[in-house]
């Protein structure tokens, strides 16, 4: 076994090169935002979705747009606003008057990136418009299905600053992305970067510096990965602390969770645990691995009580205290 994780890591090292020239290329553009640019980079290898939760201002679509470039991918925004129909979204079906016949008229969500700008300021219709595209990677239209591209990932954005006028995500479907990430403000000094690049006459560009075809070759490699058993049962352990905290002995948060994590968390849990080793050039993923992408897979996956809101608990300290209860292997 030692062998077969030694030739692993080996064929990792070497067939991840490719993320060091996509991050230095991203890292032209975006100054920062570290966290986030890898958690996207993590759901384009793992085919999984990621909500950006942030401010507006933050780069977060600068950045997708910045890796739709260095990967030669397709990229389209869509501005979700209450007015938005769900045929604006997928698309519809066209009267053709010479041939007499209807029509597939495609819509903006046939593309590799797509960015769903403040997807709750849409109404239920259109987001679950975005369900099928999102789980099936298909769109029907009329009584044809069309197959969306590949690779195609969707990145939803949210503002919590702006309430009213907003139709809340339902919890199915925050439920279908991979990752939530909270996107903070940058540094001093990268603040300071940022003036000097975009306040210049000519705003630095990416250059496409990966296919997608090797985007799809490490989609395949991930799965190769050596996950320990140990490392699974620490997962396991991690999203049934959030669903039986007392028999974890956490009855302090107990009262605290209404729903835990579903069994998707696990999921992806495991599944971003090896993205996240696969950009660090290794083939077999640790606990720090687990522990490094936990919080964007779990945040939005646990319902919280009111008691948890009256004492100001976040979804967020429930996670952590659980990782200070749990011993990692």
């Amino acid at each position: 076994m030692d062998v077969n994780i030694r030739a692993i890591n080996e064929k990792i090292e070497r067939e991840s090169a490719f993320v060091d020239r996509l991050a230095a290329e991203v890292g032209k553009v975006i100054v920062g935002q570290k966290p986030m640019v890898e958690r996207i980079l993590i759901g384009l290898l793992c085919n999984g979705h990621v909500l950006l939760e942030g401010v507006p201002g933050l780069a977060k679509t600068l950045s997708i747009k910045t890796l739709s470039d260095c990967v030669a991918a397709q990229f389209r925004r869509i501005q979700f606003t209450p007015d938005l129909l769900p045929a604006d979204l997928v698309g519809t079906m066209i009267y053709h008057q010479p041939t007499g016949q209807f029509l597939p008229k495609r819509g903006p969500v046939f593309t590799n990136f797509v960015l769903a700008d403040e997807i709750n300021r849409a109404p239920a219709k259109v987001q679950s418009a975005l369900l099928e595209c999102m789980q099936e990677r298909q769109v029907t239209l009329g009584d044809q299905t069309h197959p969306l591209p590949d690779p195609f990932l969707v990145l939803a954005t949210q503002n919590p600053i702006e309430q009213e006028g907003t139709y809340p995500l339902p919890e199915a479907q925050v439920d279908r992305f991979m990752l939530k990430v909270v996107v903070g403000y940058p540094t001093r000094d990268e603040e300071r970067e940022i003036m000097a690049r975009m306040a210049g006459a000519t705003p630095p560009k990416a250059q496409a510096v990966v296919g997608v075809e090797d985007i799809q070759r490490a989609r395949a490699l991930i799965h190769e990965i050596y996950v320990d058993k140990l490392i699974n049962e620490y997962i396991l352990d991690i999203v049934f602390a959030t669903r039986e905290p007392k028999a974890f002995k956490l009855e302090k948060i107990a009262d605290f969770i209404a729903y835990g994590a579903s069994p998707r968390a696990s999921i992806y849990l495991n599944q971003a645990a090896r993205a996240h080793a696969f950009l660090r050039h290794r083939g077999y993923v640790t606990p720090e691995d687990i522990k490094s992408v936990a919080l964007d897979v779990l945040r939005h996956r646990i319902i919280l009580t009111y008691e948890a809101e009256a004492e100001e608990m976040t979804s967020e300290d429930v996670i952590r205290k659980i990782f200070e209860q749990l011993a990692s292997p």
